[in-house]
């Protein structure tokens, strides 16, 4: 076999602990990851870099640009963060694996998580003081296509992706094109979601060497599906993704989509969508069913128990872990009142603990996030302060929630509410939220020491109360 220098450059960066070159850095896997990871080093996740202030403000000052300017580098952003194609036949699924594993301090722990990406199971996991192992990771790649063309993007993506199946035997490749919430980088990026299918010897030996004996491996089994096209045996081509619009709304004309694309200067009135043969899991956020008889068969292997959690909506573990966090406080003498609504990759379990307050995580700032966040603070007792993040995505997608729409949760509180870290002015363009969301929270004054981790038998003590009214099943093998 010959020489190749990506294979070794990764291998060497993944040995000192850095992330391969052709993972995605700001991606939800690894946004969870990362943040999981730094609160089990007892650290804080630092976002904007050495001096995150001064990011803020550049990134800020980039938001009053003219918008096709904004938008240019938006894309151009997106652009430079990918891979070349040839990256495809480098990818090494055991290369992401033992980075994963690497980031995660070497002690015992007394269970992990496996599976799908969720941010509200990031605070789970600090609760709990476990390690989460994704399923689900990112690679993007460079390749130019007219955004409005989905059908061409598969046709592209069905020959490029071969090489990395053939190194991949234990790799799923779902590859995700949404010309709507993502439109401003489909038109220069493809994205490829790699789901595993099996743990694989990283993940093996992790969990032998680190779970405690008899320990239990939870599988967040997120069942939430899209309808897509299967362009190989495991290559899946997702047209859009989770938000206000449908599946459908991506795949069949209408007047919104007609009125959209000519807005954006675009000369479809309709997105040249591929036929669609079935609905599979969703490309970001479904768990692939595949792994699930690997994690049994390992676990009944090596005498570990398994605990399925089961939901049908990425947001329906929020407001479980919400009010668990809630009881938690209140178990330790501590105010209960005050809620942060986190936004998409805006994750930040060190702070959330230390500042005291009770975390409600919004899959995107869409109107269906919005809906359902509103819901729970109707059902939930009323909090005194509600504080939230605001991803922008840089234009104002179909299905996007307005400024004002998200400022309506803010009634819901008996004493204050305002944003975290967001330009109210600047919104969906608001490129400086990414860090402001950081550096506000930092500035917050009334702290508390972190605790120790909930105990499994507390939580299974949490769970007994909830009689199931979350529509998260809990199922132990």
């Amino acid at each position: 076999m010959s020489f190749s220098p990506t294979l070794a450059l990764n291998h060497w960066l993944v040995s000192l602990g850095k992330r391969p070159t052709y993972v995605v850095g700001l991606d939800s896997a690894t946004v969870q990851l990362e943040a999981t990871a730094k609160f089990l080093q007892g650290k804080a996740h630092r976002v904007g870099g050495p001096f995150p202030a001064l990011a803020a403000l550049l990134a800020d000052a980039a938001s009053y640009l003219p918008s096709r300017i904004d938008e240019a580098m938006a894309t151009w952003s997106g652009w430079a963060d990918a891979s070349s194609p040839r990256v495809l036949s480098q990818v090494r699924s055991e290369t992401m694996a033992r980075w994963v594993v690497n980031q995660y301090p070497q002690r015992q722990y007394p269970a992990a998580m496996i599976g799908a990406s969720n941010g509200a199971a990031t605070h789970l996991c600090a609760a709990l003081g476990i390690p989460w192992l994704p399923q689900t990771l990112l690679t993007c790649v460079r390749h130019s296509v007219d955004k409005d063309e989905p059908v061409r993007e598969l046709a592209w993506g069905k020959k490029s992706v071969r090489p990395l199946l053939r190194h991949n035997p234990d790799l799923l490749a779902y590859q995700m094109h949404d010309p709507n919430q993502d439109r401003l980088k489909v038109g220069r990026v493809s994205y490829f979601r790699l789901k595993r299918r099996r743990l694989g010897p990283s993940f093996e030996q992790f969990l032998q060497d680190r779970l405690v004996p008899g320990g239990t491996l939870f599988l967040l089994d997120c069942q939430y599906t899209w309808l897509s096209t299967q362009a190989d045996n495991r290559h899946y081509f997702q047209v859009g993704g989770k938000g206000k619009l449908s599946p459908e709304d991506y795949l069949q004309p209408s007047q919104q989509v007609a009125d959209f694309l000519k807005r954006r200067g675009s000369r479809h009135r309709q997105w040249q969508s591929p036929l669609a043969h079935g609905r599979w899991p969703e490309a970001e956020w479904g768990f692939d069913p595949e792994l699930r008889g690997d994690v049994e068969r390992f676990a009944q292997q090596h005498g570990f128990q398994v605990c399925w959690i089961t939901f049908s909506d990425p947001q329906d573990l929020s407001p479980l872990v919400a009010n668990l966090y809630r009881w938690w406080y209140q178990q330790r003498g501590l105010p209960s009142g005050r809620l942060l609504s986190e936004s998409f990759v805006y994750l930040q379990p060190w702070w959330v603990l230390r500042l005291g307050l009770v975390p409600f995580w919004a899959v995107f700032n869409d109107q269906t996030s919005l809906e359902r966040l509103t819901k729970y603070l109707e059902a939930a007792p009323p909090y005194d302060e509600v504080y939230a993040t605001l991803f922008s995505n840089g234009l104002y997608s179909l299905g996007i929630a307005s400024i004002e729409q998200w400022q309506t949760i803010f009634d819901r509180a008996n004493q204050h509410g305002q944003f975290i870290g967001v330009n109210e002015r600047a919104y969906p363009r608001d490129n400086a939220s990414f860090v402001r969301h950081y550096t506000d929270l930092k500035s917050f004054k009334q702290r508390y020491p972190l605790p120790n981790p909930l105990t499994l038998s507390q939580l299974s003590e949490f769970l007994a109360q909830t009689n199931n009214h979350y529509g998260v099943q809990w199922t132990q093998l």
